[in-house]
């Protein structure tokens, strides 16, 4: 468990780390956080009760406590949680995304050039995605949008499917984030004809055809202006949603060499060997560090807002989602 694995590494560090249960009781929460009356919270939390959209709920109730807490404000989690959304300030921002359009029937109006990738309009760690998720035809569309829409109860975003390369970009930092190093993902071992996307499958079902046919690979060989290229349009889109501390933004690289956003993920998984560790391990930053450095930004907030604190204090929670620990 990622809360266990963030816990063991900052104890290590010499913090006194708590991992505290959050199972959607947010008046316990309140009562257990002011007992503990830490210098910060490691925030993990992804849902309530197994509900996406109250992943925003506990970074409130640290705000209101005046708990500085890792990772992104609640009002930027609730944002992107929500895909058309991204999308429209991104294209408000000048940064290339694929055109889209939002779907809540297989009957619906969509004037997008084929082919297209249909995903949940509020769902994150690609839950909706499958292979049947990118479609050639007006048939396949009007039939995956249903699909989806009955089966996750919310529209679809309908966007066009970028053949091409694809890359995570990792992130650290705020307002100005430090682009960790490019991973690519190789699709090569896919069977023919499988669509090349990373599909829920691909990321939770280990062992599968999707998963050892989506291998990431650090520092992909690319000519540097293209490359260039893929880190700014991630950076921008980084501020663009108003990520803080870490993030991993997911880019399509077309044929013609223009990246296009396609995902801006704040509080991307900090497991250990998931891809933001791995991105700063390619410069250096073991886990540990990683974690303790998280924590450090956090309590610059609560330094420049005036605490007592004077210095880095030892003590905070970690904690994780439903229920987990905090």
């Amino acid at each position: 468990m990622v809360s266990t694995a963030v816990a063991t590494a900052l104890s290590s560090a010499g913090y006194d780390a708590h991992l505290v249960p959050v199972d959607g009781d947010l008046s316990s929460l309140r009562v257990r956080l002011s007992e503990l009356e830490p210098d910060c919270a490691f925030n993990l939390c992804e849902s309530l009760a197994g509900d996406a959209r109250l992943e925003s709920a506990v970074p409130l109730v640290l705000e209101l406590l005046g708990i500085p807490f890792t990772g992104s404000p609640p009002e930027v989690l609730s944002f992107a949680l929500r895909k058309d959304r991204v999308k429209q300030r991104l294209e408000a921002a000048g940064i290339p995304t694929p055109a889209g359009r939002v779907m809540s029937r297989g009957d619906d109006p969509c004037d997008l050039p084929f082919p297209l990738i249909v995903k949940p309009v509020r769902e994150d760690g690609s839950v909706g995605i499958s292979n049947e998720s990118v479609v050639r035809s007006r048939e396949e569309l009007a039939r995956t949008v249903d699909a989806v829409s009955a089966r996750l109860k919310q529209a679809c975003l309908v966007e066009q499917f970028i053949e091409g390369r694809e890359f995570n970009v990792a992130m650290l930092g705020h307002p100005t984030p430090r682009v960790l190093p490019l991973s690519e993902i190789d699709f090569t071992a896919l069977p023919d004809g499988a669509p090349r996307i990373v599909s829920y499958d691909a990321k939770w079902s280990s062992g599968s055809v999707e998963d050892l046919g989506t291998v990431p690979v650090l520092h992909p060989q690319l000519p540097s202006t293209v490359g260039a290229r893929v880190r700014r349009a991630a950076a921008d889109a980084f501020r663009a949603v108003g990520v803080r501390d870490y993030g991993r933004v997911d880019v399509r690289l077309s044929t013609a060499g223009v990246p296009y956003v396609v995902d801006v993920n704040p509080n991307c998984d900090l497991s250990p060997h998931a891809g933001m560790a791995r991105a700063a391990a390619g410069v250096g930053i073991d886990y540990a560090a990683l974690c303790g450095l998280l924590v450090r930004y956090a309590l610059r907030r609560r330094v420049g807002e005036g605490s007592k604190t004077a210095a880095p204090a030892r003590r905070e929670a970690s904690r994780s989602g439903a229920p987990g620990p905090l």
